[in-house]
Order: structure tokens, then C-alpha cells, then sequence
């Protein structure tokens, strides 16, 4: 009986883990991308429904959105009332969505190793930023 308690908090556990995130996300992409697909693929596993858009030019998402220059990567998110750039790791979103700063959005910069869709183990600290009105300052360090 105590494994069935400790086995069904797990799961509770499990579910209300990513209960602050939005049920759905718009992921700009580039057609060709597999690792932008593999994001995608990430966010849906956290029960987030994501639509997958790559007919688009991702320089003009990317200013629509206020990414700031120079610190983009391969695929933009719509998620919320947020933009996500590139592969942010879960515990940056759910930090994202349970504070919900006055901000536009956060970005984790190129393609990290180890990071949703990215092969291979995680080799420096992701330094993932915040920014508003197209201007960066530091958000997390994961």
C-alpha cells in the first residue's frame, strides 16, 4: 500500500509539473530542420499542442517577435503570451510561466549541445536570457 501512495504522488507529481504551461505553441522553423522538430516533439511530450510552421522567413519572425539581434537561433515559439528562441530547456520555460515576468520572451542562443532536440551531452552552462523591446539581460543559468 505504501508503494501504491508514494507510486500515485509520483504521478500527480508528474502531471502538475508543467501544469503552468500553455496548451499550445506556434514553432517557426526552417523546413529542413530535424532538431526544430525534435523541440516540437519535446514540447509535446509536456502536453503542449505545437503547430509547426516553415513556409514563413524566420529573420522577419524573428523581428516581428523582438528577438534581439545576434542572439537567435534555428526556430522561434509563439507560446503564451511569450516568445520562446530556440532550445530552452523545460526548466527555463516553467520558471517562464509560473513568475510570468513583464517581459517578451526568453532565448537560449545557437544550438547547445544537450538541449531539447539537440544530440549530445550538455558541455557549458546554457545561459539563457530575457528580453524586452529587443534588448537582452540575463534570465538563467541552467
Amino acid at each position: 500500500m505504501p508503494h501504491l501512495l508514494m507510486a500515485t504522488g509520483l504521478l500527480l507529481g508528474a502531471t502538475t509539473a508543467h501544469a503552468a504551461l500553455p496548451d499550445e505553441a506556434t514553432l517557426y522553423k526552417n523546413p529542413q530542420c530535424g532538431c526544430c522538430d525534435g523541440y516540437a516533439r519535446h514540447l509535446e511530450r509536456m502536453g503542449v499542442d505545437v503547430t509547426l510552421v516553415d513556409d514563413r522567413e524566420l529573420g522577419e519572425v524573428k523581428q516581428a517577435e523582438g528577438v534581439p539581434y545576434g542572439l537567435g537561433a534555428c526556430h522561434t515559439v509563439v507560446m503564451g503570451d511569450y516568445v520562446i528562441e530556440g532550445h530552452v530547456p523545460l526548466a527555463a520555460l516553467e520558471a517562464l510561466f509560473d513568475q510570468q515576468p513583464d517581459i517578451d520572451g526568453i532565448g537560449l542562443a545557437g544550438m547547445p549541445s544537450g538541449t531539447p532536440g539537440m544530440p549530445g551531452p550538455q558541455r557549458e552552462p546554457y545561459e539563457v536570457y530575457q528580453f524586452r523591446d529587443r534588448q537582452e539581460s540575463p534570465f538563467m543559468t541552467l
